[in-house]
């Protein structure tokens, strides 16, 4: 079993949480997740790691409820344990010292962004570090990504917070202005990393996408995470999670991305049909 260490709410639907995971914690490489269970008759769930200390042994993860597995997971308190917990899965990303480098996180994503860039920067890179959400409430992690930046600018889309406005605006700011920028990763939402793609194909920047949000199993098995990268079929979970933004079709992702919204919803209506929240919101059936 695979206790909860620590718990914090990042945002009225965001959650954080460290893991007792000493195994997972001893090989996880940036850009890597694990799969989680609740209970032994629970749901699979991929998650890109957003932090890890190997000498406690211990996994951080960074959530956003979406729906009943999420919800449920988001209901556990420090002390209480996981069923199951697999990783470190995913092919690590690739870091090199390539000089100075961009990285670019909205939503969720910023929490996958953080090991990367702390990697990129440990390197020996100039990491300049992008993150933005709708506004102010839900830029999370921020101390984090600026203690693993070089530089970190924060936007909001409803000026509540840093700059106003999209990421993908300060990001062509500083690809006219700086030319030594050699590559760019980008994770959160996929219509943002779909834009900033567009945003850099005039640049001769290699820019690098994590397609997490697609998967399902996370082994290959279901196939559910086909996507097709430069006219060929790859998985996500095994070929991936990391891809050439640029060679992606887009619509192709996004349309997959809602393969399973209606049997989701029936799941979590159910959820909320026949469990009664206690006073300490945790879910009794």
């Amino acid at each position: 079993m695979y206790k909860i260490v620590k718990k914090e709410r990042l945002h009225e639907v965001i959650y954080s949480t460290w893991i007792k995971a000493p195994e997972v914690a001893s090989s996880v490489q940036p850009g890597q997740f694990i799969i989680l269970m609740i209970t032994e008759r629970g749901e699979r769930i991929p998650l890109t790691v957003a932090d890890f200390d190997r000498e406690r042994g211990l996994i951080r993860i960074v959530f956003q409820i979406v729906g009943k597995t999420s919800e449920e997971l988001s209901t556990l308190e420090e002390g209480d344990e996981l069923y199951s917990f697999i990783g470190p899965l995913g092919k690590k990303t690739e870091i090199e010292n390539y000089g100075k480098v961009i990285t670019v996180g909205g939503g969720t994503g910023i929490a996958c962004i953080h090991p990367i860039t702390r990697a990129l920067k440990e390197a020996g890179n100039e990491v300049i570090s992008i993150i933005g959400a709708r506004n102010k409430e839900l830029i999370i992690m921020e101390e984090e990504i600026r203690k693993a930046s070089s530089k970190l600018i924060v936007t909001t889309d409803d000026g509540s917070y840093g700059r106003k406005g999209f990421v993908t605006q300060v990001l062509k700011e500083l690809l006219d202005k700086d030319k030594s920028i050699k590559k760019v990763w980008t994770i959160g939402p996929a219509i943002m990393m779909k834009v900033t793609c567009e945003t850099t194909k005039p640049y001769p920047v290699e820019t690098i996408v994590s397609l997490n949000s697609i998967m399902v199993d996370g082994t290959g098995m279901c196939g559910s995470c086909r996507v097709t990268i430069g006219g060929e079929t790859k998985f996500v979970c095994t070929d991936g999670p990391e891809f050439d933004g640029q060679l992606v079709d887009w619509v192709e992702f996004m349309n997959r991305l809602s393969r399973y919204k209606d049997s989701e919803k029936k799941s979590w209506d159910f959820y909320h049909e026949h469990t009664h929240l206690c006073s300490c919101g945790r879910g009794i059936n």
